[in-house]
């Protein structure tokens, strides 16, 4: 029987791949500021690897430390742009297209 004080944690999980390169996944963080990272996203991890957290604003960015010194300005950069989108986003600036009307916006370019 479980103590009085014992709390029990139950994550739901959203998994999403989008494209090629880009897969999201939904977690909790617990009371003690722990994080699950989903198995799906844990690939080319193992126990022990450091991790570096970029705070920007209301985001976060996880990377291995190992991969950091290599691409450090590409990430700053993709993390304002993500930024940045996410606020067009948020004032209702995106739109949806066709795939063919997207492609003739993309010549007009």
């Amino acid at each position: 029987m479980r103590g009085q004080n014992q709390k029990v944690y139950i994550v739901g999980k959203i998994y999403l791949t989008l494209g090629d390169t880009v897969e999201i996944a939904l977690t909790k963080m617990s009371s003690k500021g722990q994080i699950v990272i989903p198995s799906e996203l844990r690939e080319g991890m193992k126990e022990g690897d450091q991790l570096i957290i970029i705070k920007n604003d209301h985001q976060l960015i996880l990377k291995k430390a190992s991969d950091m010194d290599k691409n450090l300005k590409e990430d700053l950069a993709f993390a304002k742009r993500t930024e940045a989108a996410w606020e067009r986003y948020k004032k209702g600036e995106f739109k949806t297209n066709t795939a063919k009307d997207f492609l003739k916006d993309l010549e007009k370019w």
